[in-house]
């Protein structure tokens, strides 16, 4: 009886989860995942093209097209704490198509993000595990919860990241010191267009100080590849520099505009408390998690011991830079969903290496993987519906264009709390430097660089009110707007429910400028 009840248990059929279970597993580990997740995260991020352009976007633009060097300015007229590398990808990038080009080059750092993630999630967890990374990755970079449509630094520099993680595991294990300079070259690379994008750094650095620690490596090895990581590293901060003395620009200030300038701003939204800021906090957990990287990161955490039972050096290394990311997120203090693009190359190596357990933590983070690319493909749908409807945020542009139409050549415009999209858009030079809220609110906090201004000779044709004067200094903002009142007409617009008003001198005469919001 025992035997005929053991052949009936063996010759059961499995119930239709695990048979859709082991269905989704075999669709996923073919051959074809990898190449198709990277054309999707290619082909997905390419319907932003048609979207209007984005504030970050049109002011590295704005800068890229003004670009002149000087002793204490990076990029001349305009200011904007981002490395030179980033403004001259823009400025590529506008001279091959145009502003929204840099759209079609953010989808290629997609794919090639993709490609990367499934190499390394191969070298360090092996070909299963390959096409689950390249999924969760490309799940996560196409998702509309995060920004399917604007490209900055953050998402430019992960290829570079993740580049910087595969050439250092691959360094370590053949103990290779050209692989381990070109690792610290790709992870400086990626500080350029991102100077918060230290994470390839982290990663290396603690891979090989482990490896030495659990004696993986000598001491003498771990010399030649820590040194020959660090002159790479050492490569594109020399190429900076070189350019600044070419450019005549002060190593001072150079440093300033990227690094000085955050700590400044940091301690300037620490001094404000932002009920925004909070609510966006909430936001980025929620995002974090409808995404399902906070699961995949999450699900690494909590297996983290015997991860390090392992590989230690790999999973510490992993552990550092999502400490590293997570804690420079947390310091960022604005909570910009952009900001979770940092955490994809964690994710992606957590998703390797939790992937290719056949266990309950390998199962579970692969139905975390499909949930992933089931709330991408939600999300896409709902913000397809969204566009078409005409919801998508455009009422910049309009400004811009219509006050565009109206003015006449010599005209500038100036844009109170910083909408580069509205500048751009209406072709008009701006006579202050500032086209962010942070670094106005950061260098001239009493408004008194924009006072001058607005009572000068060099004062705008044009200021819009697109967030009202007294948002961040009560006084300060009381006092502009007594002289623009003195010397410029209010005309009223329906944009932003009628908050936002587009102010006109008074000694010229121009058409109303009329958006259609």
């Amino acid at each position: 009886m025992t035997q005929r009840l053991a052949q009936t248990t063996t010759g059961t059929r499995p119930g239709p989860v695990p048979r859709a279970a082991q269905g989704i597993t075999r669709a996923v580990e073919s051959r074809w995942t990898v190449p198709l997740a990277a054309l999707a995260a290619f082909v997905l991020r390419l319907p932003g093209v048609g979207r209007p352009i984005r504030p970050d976007e049109a002011g590295f633009t704005l800068v890229a097209r003004s670009w002149a060097p000087e002793a204490d300015s990076i990029y001349g007229h305009y200011f904007v704490d981002r490395p030179p590398l980033l403004i001259s990808v823009f400025k590529l990038s506008d001279a091959i198509g145009g502003p929204l080009f840099i759209r079609v080059i953010g989808a290629l750092a997609c794919t090639v993000l993709v490609l990367l993630a499934a190499r390394t999630a191969r070298v360090v967890a092996g070909d299963g595990a390959a096409p689950w990374t390249a999924i969760c990755v490309a799940a996560i970079t196409s998702s509309p919860l995060i920004n399917l449509v604007a490209v900055k630094g953050e998402l430019l520099g992960l290829p570079f990241v993740m580049a910087a993680c595969l050439l250092a595991v691959v360094a370590l294990r053949d103990r290779s010191v050209p692989l381990a300079a070109l690792a610290g070259t790709s992870a400086m690379v990626a500080v350029g267009f991102k100077q918060s994008l230290l994470g390839g750094l982290v990663f290396a650095g603690t891979l090989l100080l482990v490896a030495l620690i659990t004696r993986r490596i000598e001491g003498r090895t771990f010399l030649r590849l820590a040194g020959a990581g660090l002159a790479g590293a050492a490569v594109p901060v020399a190429a900076t520099l070189a350019w600044a003395a070419v450019a005549g620009v002060r190593p001072s200030t150079l440093w300033y505009a990227i690094y000085g300038f955050r700590a400044d701003a940091s301690a300037v939204l620490a001094s404000h408390t932002s009920k925004a800021a909070d609510e966006r906090a909430v936001t980025l957990v929620v995002v974090a998690l409808c995404t399902g990287l906070l699961l995949v990161l999450g699900g690494f955490v909590a297996h983290l011991r015997s991860e390090l039972r392992e590989d230690a050096p790999l999973a510490a290394a992993v552990a550092a830079m999502l400490v590293y990311d997570a804690f420079g997120m947390v310091l960022g203090g604005s909570f910009w969903p952009d900001y979770l693009f940092a955490l994809v190359p964690s994710a992606a190596l957590a998703a390797a290496l939790l992937s290719r357990r056949r266990s309950g933590p390998g199962r579970v983070v692969r139905a975390v993987i499909v949930l992933a690319a089931l709330s991408c493909a939600v999300s896409l749908c709902v913000w397809t519906v969204h566009n078409l409807a005409g919801n998508q945020e455009i009422d910049q542009a309009r400004t811009g264009t219509a006050i565009g139409d109206v003015a006449e050549p010599g005209d500038t415009l100036t844009v109170f709390g910083g909408r580069a999209d509205l500048q751009l858009s209406s072709g008009l030079d701006s006579p202050y430097e500032h086209l962010w809220s942070l670094p106005m609110r950061t260098l001239d906090p009493d408004l008194a660089d924009l006072r001058a201004l607005v009572t000068g000779p060099d004062a705008p044709t044009w200021l819009v009110e697109w967030f009202p004067f007294t948002s961040w200094d009560l006084e300060a903002g009381e006092l502009l707007r007594r002289d623009v009142e003195e010397r410029y007409v209010p005309e009223e617009i329906t944009c932003r429910d009628g908050e936002a008003t587009i102010w006109r001198r008074r000694d010229v005469e121009r058409p109303p400028a009329q958006p259609d919001c």
